[in-house]
């Protein structure tokens, strides 16, 4: 799934995390594959390719306290799994909640990514 010049799968899922606490939307869609899909587990579809994940990642950069903690990453070949713990700014309030996210890595990209969402958690 990778040639010896792709960056490794879990280096191109650190960028994306990087990318995603920095919240940089060129940096972002810089990790996925320009017709990559975003899926709610379990399999609920909702966004393929750049052009419908811009929209997407440039609402949810616009929450002013954004942050994405990673807990745990399984990399298992052209998969990696990360555990993640996100600050999110809800229609209710500030708060977090876990997170479980699969992306498939291809030629050095993330061709598709997949996360079950846990309980949201508001801050007191």
């Amino acid at each position: 799934m990778t040639t010896t010049n792709d960056p490794s799968p879990e280096t191109v899922v650190q960028a994306q995390l990087d990318a995603y606490n920095a919240r940089d939307v060129d940096a972002i869609l810089k990790t996925y594959a320009v017709d990559a899909q975003q899926f709610e587990f379990p399999g609920k579809l909702l966004a393929t390719g750049h052009v419908e994940i811009r929209p997407r990642m440039a609402v949810r950069f616009a929450e002013p306290n954004l942050h994405a903690r990673l807990i745990r990453r399984e990399v298992i070949g052209h998969i990696v799994i990360d555990h993640e713990e996100v600050t999110r700014t809800f229609p209710e309030g500030t708060g977090r909640m876990e997170m479980i996210a699969i992306y498939e890595i291809k030629n050095g990209l993330i061709q598709s990514a997949s996360v079950a969402l846990g309980e949201k958690i508001l801050d007191a």
